[in-house]
C-alpha cells in the first residue's frame, strides 16, 4: 500500500524559458489551487523568492552563488518574465501559498562542479544528438523550431502538460543507457540531484501538505523521474555530499545572456521574441503574435532609413501563416516569421533585415531589483558610488562616453561638485584594477592634457559578477583594491613593476599603497644597474611628480627616489653603452627619458652629472657607435659643445679607414636629435660625403643600410631637404639623391643590421 509520503504530486514539466509553459502552468494553478509550489531551483535560495516577486524586481534577473574564498567558482539560476518557475513563484506569492525551491544547495552544486569538471548550468545542453533526431523526424529544420511549434503554441491545457511528461518518460528511455555509458558525470550528477528533489517534495508532504495539493515545477528532462518518490536521498547520503562554502545573491540579468548566442545552454535564441509571444498570450490574443512581430520589423526598418508598407507586413503575415500551414494545425514559428520577413520586407536579402531581426530577437533589456536586495557589501558600496557620483544614468547595456575633466571647477558652489570628475576618475581607475569591465579607457584626444581622461562605460551581468566576484578581496572597492595592490606589491621582481604600481596607485588616489610601492621600489632599486628599466621608472616618477597637484595628491616623497633613480641611470649609462643593436634601441628610449627628466626637473636632479656622462659616451669608441653619436647630438642641441668641437668629431667619426659599421652608424645616432640643426649645415653633409667616397664597395653597400634606416624616421619635408643638399654634393638631382638614400631595407640589407647584435665594440 502507497503511504502519504510516496503518494504522486502534481509534476509540471516546462522548458526553462517557456512562454507557453508559464501560460499553461498559470491556468493549471488557478484550477488545481494548491497550498504548496516546489520549483526547481537550489534550497539555500528559498529566501530569497520573496526578492524575486517583489514588485520592483524585473526580469531578466538571476540567482548568482560563488564560493567565498579563492578559487571563485560561480553558478547561475536565470529567470525571464515568461519563465514558468518565475511565473509559479509570482502565482504563489499573490495567493499567500508555501513556496521553496527543492534541488541541490549551491554548496553542494558548487562542489560537484569541481568534482565532476562541468558546469551545472550547461545541464539543458545535453544529447544534442537525441534532439535532432527529433527534429528531423517531425519533419522540422532545428529542435527549437519542433518546440515551439508543438509546445509552445499548443493550446489545449490537458495536452500540453500530459506530453511534456510522455516526452520526459520517451526521452530518458532513449537517452540514459547512452548517457550513462558515455556521460557518467553528467547521469551521476542528474541522478543525486533527483533523488535530492524527492527527499524535498516528501519533506514537503511530511510537513502536513496534501499531495494532491503539491504542484512541482521542474526540467522536462526531470518530470517522469519526480513522478514516482520511492528512490529519495537518504540522512546517509545527504551527510556524503560534498559541499563549499558559498554565498548568494540577486543580480540583473539581460536577454543577450539568457540568449543562447552567449553560449547559455539552456536558453533560447530569442528571449524578446518570447518576451512578445507571453504579452500576447496574457493579453489573449496570441493570434496577433505574427503582426506584431512582422510590423515590428517594418517600424525598426523605417527608423533605419527603408520604408516598407503596411501592405507588404500583411502579404508577410499571410506568407508565415501559410507556411505554418504545411504543418496541420500550427501557428508561425520564429523560423517562419523569419523566413517571410526576408522574403518580403528584405525583398529576399537577408542582409537588409538582419540589423532588425537581431533587435527583435535578442533584445537588450536588462533586468533591475530594488535597491539592497540581497547585495553583498562591495555591490552595495558600488551602488553608494553610483548614486554618489551621478553615474547611476550609465548603468545599461548601452556602450556610452564619458569625458572627464580632472581639474577643479570653480563655478561650483560644493566641493564635492568641483572634484566630481576626479572623484570619478578614480573610481574608473579602482574598477579597471579589480577587472571589473563596468568602464573602459579610451585615448584622451588631448595631446599631453593629463587632466583629460575618456571612458566608454557599459553595464552587463559578466560586471554584476566580476563586482561579487570581487567580494573576497574586501568589503569595499577602496579595500577590494588596497588588498590586489599589496598583492601585487608582494610578488614585485623589477623596478618596471615598481613603478607601474606606482602609477596604478596614484591614479586610485590611493596613497597609502604609493607609498608602499616607492619603498619596494628604492629597495629594488638599489640593486638595479639595468638603464633602460630605471630610465622607465624614473619616467613614471616624473610624470606623477609633475601632474601630481591635478589628483590632488602630495608626491614629495617620491622626488628623493627620482634623484635616486636618475643617479643611477647616469652612472651605469656607459657601462650598458657596451651593447649589440638591437639593445641601443631601448638605451635611446632611455636617454631620451633622462634627459627630458634632467630639463623638467632640473633643480633637484644631478644635471651636471648627466651632462658629463653623456660627453664621456660621445667621445668613447669602445662603446655602440649609434649612442655615441645620439650622446653627441642632445649634447649639441643643448648647447654643451660648440660647433667646432662637433666638426672635429664629425672628421673623427667619418674619416678614411673607419669600418662602416662604425661610422655610418655614429651618423645615424646623430642624425636621430637636433634634425634642422644638422640639415643647416652644409660642411657636414660635404664630409659625410667624403667618408662614403672613402669607402670599398662593400663597405659603401653597408654605409647605405644605416643611412637608409636613420633617415627612415625623417618626415617626407626633411627628406626633401636631405636630397636636395647631397645632390648639389654629390652632382645628381633630388630624385636620384632621394632613391639612393630612402629605399626600402631588402631582405639582405636587414640581416646585415641583425648580424650586428653579435658585434663587439670593444674589439674595435
Amino acid at each position: 500500500m502507497t503511504s502519504k509520503a510516496d503518494a504522486p504530486v502534481h509534476i509540471f514539466g516546462v522548458r526553462h524559458l517557456s512562454p507557453g509553459g508559464a501560460n499553461h502552468l498559470l491556468k493549471y494553478l488557478d484550477k488545481l489551487q494548491p497550498t504548496a509550489v516546489l520549483i526547481e531551483g537550489p534550497t539555500d535560495a528559498t529566501d530569497e523568492i520573496r526578492h524575486l516577486t517583489n514588485l520592483v524586481t524585473k526580469p531578466p534577473v538571476a540567482i548568482l552563488a560563488f564560493t567565498d574564498e579563492i578559487p571563485v567558482r560561480t553558478v547561475l539560476w536565470p529567470y525571464a518574465v515568461y519563465s514558468p518557475e518565475y511565473q509559479g513563484m509570482k502565482w504563489a506569492q499573490e495567493n499567500g501559498v508555501f513556496c521553496s525551491f527543492i534541488d541541490l544547495p549551491s554548496s553542494v552544486t558548487l562542489a560537484m562542479k569541481d568534482t565532476l569538471g562541468r558546469s551545472p548550468q550547461q545541464e539543458a545542453d545535453k544529447e544534442l544528438s537525441i534532439y535532432t533526431r527529433i527534429a528531423e523526424l517531425a519533419g522540422e529544420y532545428d529542435y527549437d523550431m519542433y518546440w515551439e511549434r508543438n509546445y509552445e503554441h499548443n493550446a489545449s491545457e490537458d495536452a500540453y502538460r500530459d506530453a511534456i511528461l510522455c516526452f520526459s518518460a520517451e526521452m530518458r528511455e532513449l537517452s540514459e543507457e547512452k548517457e550513462m555509458r558515455e556521460q557518467p558525470a553528467e547521469f551521476a550528477y542528474n541522478y543525486v540531484r533527483e533523488s535530492y528533489m524527492r527527499r524535498q517534495i516528501k519533506n514537503t508532504i511530511a510537513n502536513g501538505h496534501d499531495p494532491h495539493k503539491i504542484v512541482v515545477i521542474c526540467g522536462a528532462y526531470h518530470a517522469a523521474a519526480l513522478a514516482d518518490l520511492t528512490e529519495a536521498m537518504s540522512d546517509e547520503e545527504m551527510t556524503a555530499l560534498p559541499s563549499r562554502s558559498t554565498k548568494l545573491t540577486l543580480m540583473p540579468y539581460s536577454y543577450y545572456k539568457l540568449s543562447t548566442m552567449s553560449g547559455y545552454g539552456a536558453g533560447n535564441g530569442a528571449p524578446h521574441y518570447f518576451e512578445m509571444m507571453w504579452e500576447a498570450m496574457e493579453a489573449g490574443v496570441p493570434e496577433e503574435l505574427p503582426h506584431l512581430y512582422l510590423s515590428s520589423i517594418a517600424r525598426h526598418m523605417r527608423g533605419s532609413g527603408t520604408q516598407r508598407s503596411t501592405a507588404e507586413v500583411i502579404e508577410a503575415v499571410r506568407l508565415a501563416e501559410s507556411l505554418a500551414a504545411l504543418h496541420e494545425g500550427s501557428a508561425p514559428t520564429l523560423r517562419d516569421l523569419r523566413d517571410a520577413a526576408q522574403t518580403l520586407l528584405g525583398h529576399g536579402d537577408l542582409t537588409v533585415v538582419a540589423e532588425a531581426l537581431a533587435k527583435l530577437d535578442v533584445g537588450t533589456a536588462i533586468g533591475s531589483l530594488a535597491e539592497g536586495v540581497s547585495q553583498t557589501p562591495i555591490q552595495d558600496d558600488l551602488n553608494r558610488y553610483l548614486k554618489k557620483l551621478k553615474l547611476e544614468k550609465y548603468k545599461t547595456t548601452v556602450a556610452t562616453p564619458l569625458s572627464l575633466d580632472l581639474r577643479e571647477n570653480r563655478r561650483v558652489s560644493s566641493v564635492e561638485a568641483a572634484f566630481l570628475d576626479l572623484n570619478r576618475s578614480f573610481l574608473f581607475h579602482r574598477l579597471s584594477l579589480l577587472s571589473i569591465s563596468f568602464v573602459k579607457s579610451q585615448p584622451s584626444g588631448q595631446d599631453g592634457a593629463t587632466w583629460a581622461e575618456n571612458w566608454i562605460i557599459q553595464w552587463t551581468p559578466e560586471v554584476e559578477i566580476q563586482v561579487v566576484e570581487s567580494t573576497l578581496l574586501g568589503e569595499t572597492i577602496e579595500v577590494a583594491c588596497g588588498y590586489v595592490l599589496r598583492e601585487k606589491l608582494n610578488e614585485c621582481q623589477s623596478i618596471a613593476e615598481a613603478s607601474a604600481l606606482i602609477r596604478m596607485s596614484y591614479h586610485c588616489g590611493m596613497t597609502s599603497q604609493m607609498e608602499d610601492g616607492r619603498r619596494t621600489l628604492q629597495d629594488l632599486a638599489a640593486d638595479s644597474r639595468d638603464v633602460v628599466q630605471i630610465a622607465a621608472a624614473a619616467r613614471e616618477l616624473s610624470m606623477i611628480i609633475n601632474f601630481g597637484d591635478i589628483r590632488k595628491i602630495d608626491t614629495e616623497p617620491l622626488v628623493p627616489l627620482l634623484e635616486q633613480l636618475f643617479m643611477r641611470g647616469c652612472l651605469y649609462l656607459l657601462d650598458n653603452s657596451n651593447c649589440n643593436d638591437e639593445a641601443a634601441s631601448g638605451l635611446i628610449t632611455a636617454m631620451n627619458e633622462l634627459n627630458r627628466i634632467a630639463l623638467d626637473h632640473s633643480e633637484t636632479v644631478d644635471e651636471r652629472l648627466w651632462l658629463q656622462e653623456l660627453l664621456n659616451l660621445s667621445e668613447r669608441d669602445d662603446r655602440n657607435p649609434r649612442l655615441s653619436g645620439f650622446a653627441c647630438a642632445i649634447l649639441m642641441e643643448r648647447g654643451k659643445i660648440t660647433v667646432q668641437q662637433c666638426a672635429v668629431e664629425v672628421s673623427r667619426r667619418l674619416s678614411p679607414g673607419i669600418p662602416a659599421d662604425l661610422g655610418a652608424g655614429w651618423f645615424e645616432g646623430l642624425s636621430m636629435r637636433n634634425r634642422y640643426s644638422l640639415l643647416s649645415r652644409l660642411s657636414l653633409w660635404e664630409q659625410l660625403n667624403e667618408y662614403i667616397n672613402s669607402l670599398q664597395d662593400e663597405e659603401f653597400r653597408r654605409a647605405l643600410v644605416f643611412l637608409r634606416r636613420a633617415f627612415s624616421t625623417f618626415s617626407t619635408k626633411e627628406k626633401t631637404m636631405i636630397a636636395e643638399l647631397l645632390g648639389e654634393v654629390w652632382g645628381v638631382n633630388v630624385e636620384q639623391a632621394a632613391e639612393v638614400l630612402t629605399g626600402e631595407l631588402k631582405e639582405e640589407e636587414t640581416k646585415m643590421l641583425d648580424d650586428l647584435n653579435d658585434y663587439d665594440f670593444e674589439d674595435f
